[in-house]
């Protein structure tokens, strides 16, 4: 599928990207794509931040979430995603965070696209 909108943001220190499926499916990117202007700015400010300068000091923005995912954190919203190498952050899911702690299967989730992604890159069937 060649229309999969991969970046998200392409920044000096980073590219992010959005996770995609094997059926073609970004739950990141359509859980930003409902929601409205102002909470979709709050994630591309976060997101060009870490893109330009590499780091998000402030961890009520970005945080790591163990097992090697991170969170943006643009309130009331949680993005999941993790780090690759050569400079690529693949952001996994997107929630609206309703409790203090993660929801476990929010961070499941993440955990399983972040193996899936590993696996199709490691085939070569993850870019088209």
């Amino acid at each position: 599928m060649k229309d999969r909108e991969y970046i998200a943001y392409e920044g000096e220190k980073y590219t992010i990207e959005w996770y995609y499926s094997e059926k073609g499916d970004s739950p990141a990117l359509d859980y930003y794509n409902a929601l409205n202007k102002g909470q979709r700015l709050k994630l591309l400010y976060l997101l060009k931040r870490m893109g330009d300068i590499g780091k998000i000091m402030d961890s009520t923005k970005f945080n790591s979430e163990g097992d090697q995912i991170f969170a943006f954190k643009p309130q009331p919203d949680r993005f999941l995603c993790f780090f690759v190498k050569k400079g690529k952050i693949i952001i996994t899911n997107g929630f609206c965070k309703k409790q203090q702690k993660l929801p476990t299967n929010e961070k499941e989730r993440a955990l399983a696209y972040k193996h899936n992604y590993e696996h199709r890159i490691k085939i070569g069937g993850y870019y088209e």
